[in-house]
């Protein structure tokens, strides 16, 4: 995930068919896309560390705790659609309502041989659970369904690791990947013995012998792979935080776009910068954010930084290992929560990007409520969205629909320059009077035979580096009634 630098915007309004730029990545991505037809191999795992959630006809499982039917049949469709981004056929999907998870098989051993039964009479070799399984849990349901199951962090882990490009997000993927593995290791397969391991073993006659070794040596690779990717992790990390801080010291106002998956992030971020970042129709297109630079109507250069988005039950592992990444919200001054207005449940979206907010610290800044692709919602649903958030709008970043009207709110909703300055500049620091135009507000401003007489509203550092062309108010009257 590396951080990009600001470039200048291109020119806009864009046009609606290259707003996006060519979208090159976008072939790659579909032709590296799973086969439908390959074997799911359940036994061999020789390599716990490089075991994949290798989908193709699949079976999903819910299990509904609490809340309404519809929001129990929205996760299902969520996790639909997961399984479809991974790459799989969903053939056939079942919630069991229950006040609990069984601890054994996740759904009780009745409604697992239930399961077995379609497994069986659908041709499924993968059960997709929609939860978080315990290694117990998957080995126990395997036994009884006779398919490989997954559960909903595995997938989301899964189709993170297919979309990963960069260095960052490679070794980020990663390590979350093996935090969630390491302790499921006796769940993965049958090549991993359970039994004590040397002579000295107490668990009594035919339980001793060299299979706990084989399992403390999986656990300590899988350590040593993840303290070196906690290593690259933090090395990228400080190259991300210089560059943030030399885009703090011009005092550039930082705008991060967030929100839920395939909210329409990207698009956005395209339509306002010319950025061309990838843009594809799937949970998760998105992994490396872009920071690009932008104008707003009032003439302030802002920078904008697409993030990865979010869903309900993200991962924790996911959100540890990608907290450099998503410290471009935190360290924000305006956050653009962006929601697509023509999906289902956009309150209970909004609801699980704010959550993660909360676990980022990011609860109390600035937001605006973007309603995105509200050319093809529903207009009562727009505007009960809107309603619902003291500052929002509704745009549509496919149509280019109030594209200005954001950026002009994006201008009024950033943290003003705190110190107000009058000075006349002369032609041969012609460098300040650009930075005065890129980091600050413009009241006034006047040429005249000695240089930029200006008025404006910048930042401290830039109002010690103007001082010694301060003009009073007074003065500068009186300057203009010589000329």
């Amino acid at each position: 995930m590396t951080d990009s630098h600001p470039s200048e915007p291109a020119a806009s309004p864009f046009e609606e068919e290259d707003y996006n730029g060519l979208q090159e990545d976008l072939a790659d991505r579909l032709a590296l896309r799973r086969v439908p037809g390959l074997s799911t191999e359940r036994d061999d795992v020789a390599e716990v560390e490089n075991r994949k959630v290798r989908l193709e006809r699949v079976v999903l499982v819910g299990v509904w705790l609490s809340g309404t039917q519809s929001e129990a049949e929205a996760s299902m469709q969520e996790l639909a659609a997961l399984a479809e981004t991974a790459g799989a056929e969903v053939v056939e999907g079942v919630v069991q309502r229950r006040s609990k998870p069984d601890p054994a098989t996740y759904i009780g051993s009745g409604k697992a041989a239930e399961l077995r039964d379609i497994v069986e009479a659908t041709g499924a070799d993968t059960v997709v659970c929609d939860g978080e399984l315990s290694s117990a849990q998957i080995v126990h349901l395997e036994d009884a369904v006779q398919a490989k199951v997954v559960d909903r962090t595995a997938l989301i882990l899964d189709i993170f690791a297919q979309h990963a490009k960069s260095r960052e997000g490679r070794a980020q993927v990663s390590l979350a990947q093996m935090e969630y593995m390491l302790p499921r290791l006796r769940g993965w397969g049958r090549s991993l013995s359970r039994q004590a391991g040397g002579s000295g073993g107490g668990g009594g006659m035919a339980t001793r012998g060299p299979g706990e070794t084989k399992l403390e040596t999986d656990r300590r690779r899988i350590q040593e792979k993840m303290a070196k990717a906690r290593a690259e992790i933090a090395e990228l990390q400080a190259r991300r935080d210089i560059k943030r801080r030399e885009r703090r010291r011009r005092e550039v106002p930082a705008v991060a776009l967030a929100g839920y998956t395939n909210a329409g992030k990207s698009s956005l971020l395209n339509r306002l910068t010319g950025a061309g970042v990838l843009v594809q129709d799937a949970l998760f297109a998105t992994l490396d954010p872009t920071v690009r630079r932008a104008r707003t109507p009032g003439g302030r250069d802002i920078t904008l930084a697409d993030t990865v988005g979010f869903v309900r039950h993200l991962p924790h592992q996911l959100v540890a290992a990608f907290r450099s990444t998503l410290d471009e919200v935190a360290d924000a001054d305006l956050v653009l929560h962006v929601v697509d207005a023509s999906q289902d449940d956009p309150e209970g979206r909004i609801a699980a990007v704010r959550e993660v907010f909360t676990e980022l610290g990011a609860e109390k800044l600035p937001e605006v409520l973007v309603v995105n692709k509200a050319d093809a919602a529903d207009p009562a649903e727009v505007e009960r969205l809107l309603a619902g958030a003291p500052r929002s709008i509704a745009v549509s970043a496919r149509t280019g629909a109030g594209i200005e009207e954001l950026l002009a709110l994006v201008d009024e909703a950033l943290p003003r320059p705190e110190v107000r300055v009058r000075a006349e500049v002369p032609y041969s620091r012609g460098d300040l009077v650009s930075r005065v135009h890129s980091e600050g507000l413009i009241g006034e401003l006047e040429q005249n035979e000695r240089g930029t007489l200006l008025s404006a509203e910048v930042h401290a550092e830039l109002a010690a580096a103007l001082a010694p062309f301060s003009v009073p108010e007074s003065a500068e009257g009186g300057r203009a009634a010589a000329g």
